[in-house]
């Protein structure tokens, strides 16, 4: 199969090995709670329009380029806005910037006096620290009724625009427990079990995107007494890494030639190893435990101090649009926000969506999570 040149960051999260040797090893979202900065960043012009953002204040009869500032799994298309353009006259220049952890601390330090004019990729464990900072100009957006509703209820005065979803599971090698006939860990609970002592391996929350979502999902899980759960892991041989793509491409044993069958990963990661897979199998080699998944919403927001706030009205209109969102399964492995798009069948035919995730209040989040990293700290990594 045709692979691009540049392969979306999400979708190379599961790629297989066999492919892999095509495109190298991704070095895939790894942040910190507190969310360290990274400097480096890319860009991407759509068109040849003048890319300062200091032009006065957009009008109907003056086009503008509009700075989207988004973390570096951001992949669509790479014509995705030309319709927008087309449209509106208003050109779109994407700069990536590091993981969602980056992002955000960057536009918290730039409150009020912005990098760019609208942000993608804010999530639901770092949502209240940017609204926290003031780092948003409210906006509904007119396609407000067609989103998913849990993820509104999230930002219910408009701060920010829910733009797709997804969810952190646990994923096991189908064939490594078949072959032992050992039936693989379906919940948390089963994890503690002695029957899968020194199976699993874990990004770390303090410096992964997944881990801090699989850390929630345990107090989401287990209350009070997450600590011991993490306490009965660590005796119980639980590998805890730097990063996901650590995880995934040196441990697991569906990807690598690694020793651990279990790994903390995505529910969209047998699809995308089915859909890069050459040639394609008729199944995925790997599973999901749903009821282990925390649910992740990310957003699109204006950030306070644009110049160009009008034209970042309808660059939002447009990320939630049918024609955007319906782009979002096979460029960047996710769940589109808007409930009229259309997902394609061979996203639905091996892509697991559970029905009762864990999530916890973004609020709650942003009151604990530097408590919560503290303990994870004292108890698995001391």
């Amino acid at each position: 199969m045709h692979l691009p040149d540049v392969v979306p960051s999400r979708m190379r999260r599961t790629l297989p090995r066999t492919r892999r040797t095509l495109i190298g090893l991704l070095v895939l979202v790894t942040l910190t709670a507190a969310g360290c900065a990274q400097d480096a960043s890319r860009s991407q012009d759509n068109g040849g329009a003048d890319t300062s953002t200091n032009d006065s204040t957009v009008t109907t009869d003056a086009p503008v380029t509009l700075t989207l500032l988004a973390h570096d799994s951001f992949t669509p298309s790479e014509t995705i806005f030309d319709a927008f353009t087309a449209d509106t006259g208003i050109v779109v220049r994407v700069v990536r910037g590091g993981d969602a952890g980056a992002i955000v601390t960057k536009a918290v330090v730039s409150a009020g006096n912005p990098e760019g004019d609208v942000l993608w990729g804010v999530d639901n464990t770092l949502l209240s620290r940017a609204v926290d900072a003031n780092v948003f100009t409210p906006y509904v957006t007119v396609h407000r009724d067609d989103l998913d509703a849990a993820g509104v209820a999230l930002a219910p005065d408009g701060v920010v625009t829910p733009v797709d979803s997804g969810d952190v599971c646990i994923n096991y090698d189908k064939q490594w427990f078949a072959e032992r006939r050992i039936n693989p860990p379906l919940t948390l609970q089963a994890l503690a079990s002695a029957n899968y002592r020194n199976l699993l391996v874990a990004p770390s929350p303090l410096t992964s995107s997944p881990g801090l979502a699989f850390m929630l999902a345990s107090i989401a899980e287990f209350g009070d007494e997450w600590t011991q759960w993490w306490t009965t892991l660590r005796d119980n041989g639980v590998l805890i890494v730097d990063s996901w793509s650590h995880a995934y491409y040196s441990h697991f044993t569906a990807a690598s030639d690694g020793e651990r069958p279990i790994v903390v990963s995505y529910a969209t990661s047998p699809p995308a190893e089915v859909i890069f897979a050459d040639p394609r199998p008729t199944e995925a080699p790997t599973a999901v435990a749903a009821l282990t998944c925390f649910r992740q919403y990310e957003f699109a927001g204006i950030l306070r101090g644009t110049k160009h706030e009008a034209a970042a009205q309808k660059l939002i209109d447009f990320l939630v649009s049918r024609q955007f969102q319906e782009d979002l399964p096979l460029t960047q492995f996710v769940w589109p926000s808007n409930r009229n798009a259309t997902v394609p069948q061979e996203f639905l035919d091996y892509s697991l969506r559970p029905e009762n995730p864990l999530i916890l209040d973004p609020t709650i989040i942003a009151a604990r999570r530097a408590e919560w990293l503290d303990t994870f700290s004292d108890v698995v990594l001391r």
